[in-house]
């Protein structure tokens, strides 16, 4: 069941890429006979140098096997960026995926809990899956409480799309979520076990339209430094530059800590801070 939906996350990837690029960026004609959007599979087997059929049968899905050089190719002739050509490397699955399986931390876990005690700024600790596992007190008091949460809920993705009060906290909601899922599709690009992810997937696009709409845009992003604009109804707008470490000890693990910046220096790229 996973294999034949990582086929068809492969299959919407390439088509959505393809239906991106105009024809006139490649010295191509783009006149009225054209009845989609974006190249033509034969045009893009041509930029890439690589045969229609095998690209065809990728792009529909099917269950066949290219080579890193073909893919290469591709990437190439789609002018992939950095992630997004791991992103096609990671779901044709001719990237090693990280040594570990999706891991969740239980609140037991005192060191890791001890290294957030430890930090004075807003932090938390989540898996690949932006599923959150422990928390500092600086996070409870300036964005809310984990704690109030059913440990089974306590996901980033769930409580961007399903909490009507981060729409209301969050003044650039729109960029902040489009990051978010971006960030998320490479992570279920590179998971060794994508049934969690497709299973959150599916559950949200059950659920919410606006998820539904932002996944189908398809985006694709490396993770790094970020900001969020954050309305708290304690402290007022606070903006902040978030950070990811990533800990030796939990490797699928990343903290995520967040220190006061400016408005004019925080370009929307954020995650989303805290649960209220």
């Amino acid at each position: 069941m996973v294999d034949r939906e990582v086929r068809a996350e492969l299959a919407v990837f390439l088509k959505s890429r393809r239906n991106r690029l105009s024809p006139t960026d490649f010295g191509l004609p783009s006149g009225s006979g054209r009845r989609a959007p974006g190249l033509r599979r034969e045009e893009v087997a041509a930029l890439s140098g690589i045969g229609l059929t095998w690209y065809t049968c990728l792009e529909q899905g099917k269950d066949i096997q290219v080579s890193a050089a073909f893919l290469d190719n591709l990437a190439r002739g789609l002018r992939f960026s950095v992630a997004e050509r791991e992103h096609l490397f990671a779901l044709a699955e001719h990237r090693r995926p990280p040594p570990s399986g999706l891991l969740v931390p239980t609140q037991q876990d005192y060191g890791l809990q001890a290294l957030l005690d430890g930090i004075s700024n807003p932090a938390y600790a989540r898996n690949s899956r932006f599923d959150v596992s422990t928390w500092n007190t600086a996070n409870t008091e300036m964005f809310g409480d984990f704690a109030s949460i059913p440990p089974a809920e306590r996901n980033v993705i769930r409580l961007m799309f399903l909490r009507s009060y981060h729409r209301r906290s969050m003044p650039d909601w729109q960029a902040d979520a489009r990051a978010l899922l971006a960030r998320f599709r490479v992570n279920l690009g590179l998971a060794p076990d994508k049934a969690p992810f497709f299973s959150l997937v599916n559950e949200l696009t059950d659920l919410c339209p606006e998820f539904r709409r932002l996944w189908a845009d398809y985006e694709v992003s490396s993770p790094g430094e970020g900001a969020t604009h954050f309305h708290s109804r304690r402290h007022g707008d606070q903006h902040f530059h978030h950070h990811l470490l990533m800990p030796e000890a939990w490797p699928d693990l990343r903290i995520v800590i967040f220190i006061r910046g400016q408005a004019s220096s925080c370009p929307s790229t954020s995650v989303r801070p805290g649960p209220s």
